[in-house]
């Protein structure tokens, strides 16, 4: 077996699971803000356009996909991020994927050239499937913290020269999981000139891109930074965008990748080897999704009326704000982070993320130390009781030690 594998760390929820097993809960009804799974309906229209097009599954799909698709996929990004019309061609810069997760992963190892000091950078805490790809790719995760006192976005400043020349792909997770922060324009046209200057490819996982608050401010995408520095072939940079947030869709897998051809290219070749074309009731359902903005509108009104009782329930007992953007609340425990979720559990049946599960400890520091995620996809009435079971602990917790 590939030696790798040895350094791969278990998954944060095979470490929650085994956390849980330790205790058994109170007999109320389990809350679950531990993973982010939607729980917001799906669109009619899209499970429509799914079951009308069944008699595709007769048929093999091609891993390019369906030129309607990467068409419809085009224009999307054209409207959303406001990009020179016919400058991400559906020819060779869009390949529909089977979510982002997949994508990621695959697409690192398609990237990366095998060498003793390879570098992937990833921001830290982060999606853990940037350092799984990167061990099973043949280099090395390189963990960037992020701090409160810079919005959680790391600092690139501190990066050195000798890091940045071993570096091959950098990773941006903007807005971010598990902390909902996102890079603004000036960060990301910085990054575009190191990657210049260093030549390494930015991967910018923008799946949490389309659930946000205010409707005036939407956050920027790395293609987006790249038109405003008339970039128009995006040289050097490929997104990644999933319908499972946006659309309340995460069983269907559908994503794409697009940017820059000269790295979509070798990934479609890549990808036709791995077999993992998109099923043909998939892509059509999917064009479906990407056509339509008013679910997605509805979606972010569901998310804020959430956000707002949650958080009004629970500042008076933690410390917690709105982030950018995204569905998480990353927010900092009165005490570890690891007995504040297992307590809560035992006392509340709710289920969090301690944060030094989405966290790798560099220089002494673990960056999700003492926080924790909560993942805001239940229905409003769930979220406004699991809100008061937080608060109900904390305050527990406060008479315990008065």
């Amino acid at each position: 077996m590939n030696p790798a594998l040895l350094d791969l760390q278990p998954y944060p929820f095979q470490r929650l699971a085994t956390l849980m097993a330790s205790v058994s809960p109170v007999q109320l009804p389990h809350i679950a803000f531990s993973i982010g799974e939607p729980k917001h309906p799906s669109p009619e229209f899209v499970l429509k356009a799914l079951t009308d097009n069944l008699q595709g599954l007769a048929k093999y799909p091609s891993t390019k996909g369906m030129i309607e698709l990467r068409e419809c996929i085009a224009q999307w990004c054209e409207r959303r991020f406001d990009l020179k019309a016919s400058s991400l061609d559906p020819e060779s810069a869009v390949l529909p994927v089977n979510g982002t997760r997949e994508a990621i992963f695959a697409f690192i190892q398609a990237a990366v050239t095998r060498k003793d000091d390879a570098l992937v950078l990833c921001p830290n805490p982060f999606y853990q499937i940037y350092e799984g790809a990167a061990y099973l790719a043949g280099a090395q995760p390189h963990y960037l913290n992020c701090a409160a006192e810079n919005n959680f976005i790391p600092d690139y400043d501190a990066i050195t020269a000798d890091i940045w020349q071993r570096c091959q792909v950098l990773f941006i997770c903007s807005p971010s999981n598990p902390t909902g922060s996102v890079t603004d324009l000036a960060t990301l046209q910085k990054l575009i000139q190191l990657a210049d200057q260093y030549d390494f490819i930015i991967v910018s996982d923008e799946c949490y891109s389309e659930i946000y608050f205010d409707e005036s401010n939407a956050p920027i995408g790395l293609l987006q930074a790249c038109a405003s520095l008339g970039r128009h072939n995006y040289q050097r940079c490929v997104v990644m965008h999933s319908l499972s947030k946006r659309s309340n869709l995460p069983g269907m897998r559908s994503g794409f990748v697009a940017g820059d051809r000269q790295l979509i290219q070798p990934f479609l070749q890549y990808r036709t080897y791995h077999g993992s074309a998109m099923p043909i009731p998939h892509q059509h359902a999917s064009i479906a999704a990407w056509s339509d903005e008013s679910h997605v509108l509805q979606n972010r009104d569901a998310y804020r009326a959430k956000f707002a009782a949650v958080i009004e329930i629970l500042s008076p007992v933690l410390e917690v704000a709105q982030p950018d953007a995204s569905f998480y609340l990353w927010a900092k425990t009165p005490i570890d982070d690891e007995i504040f979720a297992r307590d809560l559990f035992a006392q509340q049946n709710l289920t969090l993320l301690p944060g030094s599960y989405v966290s790798r400890e560099v220089n002494g520091v673990l960056p999700g130390k003492n926080y924790v995620r909560m993942a805001l996809v239940a229905t409003l009435d769930e979220c406004i009781e699991g809100a008061k079971r937080i608060r109900a602990y904390i305050e527990s917790l406060e008479q315990s030690s008065a």
